[in-house]
């Protein structure tokens, strides 16, 4: 099965004074703002990295729950988080790393078994095989 989903961006400008807008497929975001000051200077609209790393999250718990059900578990909730590294390297700019953090209410799951299956998930999840960057896991599981 292959699956083909889309976004789109628009730019106008120099990189400083320009402005761009990025929607997805399916009008999830429709031209949100970004520019250099969302990306850089902390204004509102968004960017790239938190863009990726909304992606990144999203993957991650939809693995983990299928290999959960795989196991016999069900979680009853589980809060990700996945935190996009930018870091300026020379000249140019490279995402160096991405930490993911969990939050998860898995009934009848162990610690153990918990690490391991979400261990799992990162390395599996498809989003985290895009990234050529260090991707670490923090993952607690509440009883």
């Amino acid at each position: 099965m292959t699956i083909t989903k889309y976004g789109t961006a628009h730019w106008s400008g120099g990189l400083k004074d320009g402005k761009g807008e990025v929607s997805t497929q399916s009008g999830a975001l429709e031209q949100q703002p970004y520019g250099f000051n969302t990306r850089f200077e902390g204004r509102p609209g968004t960017n790239p990295e938190e863009l990726l790393g909304a992606a990144h999250a999203a993957c991650f718990v939809m693995a983990l729950s299928g290999i959960l059900g795989g196991a016999g578990l069900t979680a009853t909730s589980m809060e990700a988080k996945s935190a996009v590294v930018l870091e300026k390297q020379g000249e140019s700019f490279a995402i160096t790393s991405a930490h993911l953090t969990l939050d998860a209410e898995i009934p009848s799951a162990t610690e153990e078994q918990f690490n391991e299956l979400a261990q799992k998930a990162k390395a599996g999840c498809p989003v985290s095989k895009l990234f050529n960057a260090t991707i670490t896991l923090e993952a607690r599981l509440r009883t």
